[in-house]
């Protein structure tokens, strides 16, 4: 199925953008950076305008949600804004009694753990989310109008991660449940991961079809599980989840040249994978449909390109906890990310996790700003500058 003619990226407004090329494979003129969790946490801005509003109300709001999403790319001038939403978001809208609580993450009223609890669960009908999910659509289409040639990537939790904390009832450090189940009552697994992947595949598919450029799929928790057990009662789901948003295509046309040229060339919409301490599960990640693999701070991104076979654009992955180093200690290890994600066709920068809420902002600022410099090719080839350069502190937008 092509785009909407609007789309930015049947329009060609985001196709060329440094974000596509790279998730596409090219690598461009500079490096393209963006970071997990940029919109909110870290920023005065966001906590002033949040006082008062509970999380997921905050992600329901198509008003409020689009300004978070557009605050760290007036302050960063980051390559890409990455939706404010969150992942259990479509779970609220189908029926699920979910809440953040401040501290803790999500809540469930009532864990899944038994056959009985799988089916109830399952007879809430994920088709419902094709209305309820308007103020989702709204906020992407009130973001893409404003970001303009910046790309919105559109994310999704993986079918494990929501599947963990439906049978959780809430986070969890080793998963305990969830992996009981999986092996205790296989089919009944088998359902909740199907049910899972409809679910968050129509919230990803909504981005898209809304105005996103391209989309991340998070599995947070799938670094809990074994290389089988994600192969076999993961994998499926992943892939499930992800093929929502395969079909979605569009043409682009060579400079000069109408779509309908012979010289077009049909695309489809760009997805990464990303998971948490999922080291060894890079290859399977890869192969449930992901055009780009996103690497977390455990595996330097060489040995990452190395497990990927050298053929898939990476993602990463500058450790977090580094944002609070002294600068010439971030910039030693930002460079060095740098040098190995050079081994992979191409490149994102990216954390290897989300910002942590203590980041001094002005660090993220001066970070994009050094990588976009230091990566910059000269008209001669050369690379540019390895000097530190100074990013000017970019007051916060008047609330």
């Amino acid at each position: 199925m092509n785009l909407d003619a609007q789309h930015p990226l049947a329009t060609g407004l985001t196709a060329d953008s440094r974000l596509i090329r790279a998730y596409q494979g090219t690598r461009p003129d500079v490096t393209p950076v963006w970071f997990m969790r940029q919109a909110g946490r870290s920023l005065p801005e966001y906590r002033s305008l949040r006082v008062g509003t509970r999380m997921l109300d905050a992600c329901l709001d198509p008003e409020m949600a689009s300004e978070i999403t557009l605050q760290p790319v007036r302050r960063h001038n980051v390559d890409a804004g990455i939706l404010f939403s969150d992942i259990v978001i479509p779970l609220k809208l189908v029926g699920v009694d979910v809440e953040i609580v401040a501290g803790t993450g999500p809540v469930l009223g009532t864990a899944v753990r038994t056959a009985k609890d799988v089916a109830q669960l399952t007879a809430l009908d994920p088709a419902v989310l094709d209305e309820s999910l308007a103020p989702i659509t709204a906020a992407v289409a009130r973001t893409v109008a404003e970001l303009g040639s910046t790309p919105l990537i559109g994310f999704a939790g993986a079918p494990f991660t929501l599947a963990a904390y439906l049978v959780e009832g809430g986070p969890s450090k080793d998963h305990i449940h969830a992996r009981t189940l999986m092996h205790s009552d296989p089919d009944a697994w088998a359902v909740l991961m199907a049910w899972t992947a409809e679910v968050t595949g129509r919230f990803l598919r909504a981005q898209v079809l809304a105005g996103a450029s391209a989309a991340q799929l998070f599995d947070s928790w799938a670094g809990a599980l074994s290389l089988a057990d994600y192969t076999r009662f993961v994998a499926p789901a992943s892939t499930a989840a992800i093929a929502h948003v395969l079909d979605l295509t569009y043409d682009e046309g060579a400079a000069g040249t109408d779509a309908s040229d012979d010289a077009s060339v049909r695309r489809n919409v760009p997805v990464v994978h990303f998971g948490v301490g999922t080291g060894e599960l890079l290859k399977e990640m890869h192969s449930v449909g992901a055009d780009v693999v996103g690497v977390d701070y455990r595996v330097p991104l060489d040995e990452a390109n190395r497990r990927l076979g050298g053929l898939v654009p990476v993602q990463g992955n500058v450790d977090p906890a580094l944002l609070a180093a002294p600068w010439p200690v971030l910039e030693a290890h930002v460079l060095d990310v740098l040098e190995r994600g050079r081994t992979a066709p191409s490149h994102v920068l990216n954390l290897g996790h989300g910002v942590p809420p203590m980041t001094d902002p002005n660090v993220l600022t001066r970070l994009v700003a050094f990588v976009h410099e230091v990566t910059a090719v000269s008209t001669d080839g050369a690379a540019g500058t390895d000097g530190v350069p100074e990013a000017p502190v970019i007051a916060p937008p008047a609330s």
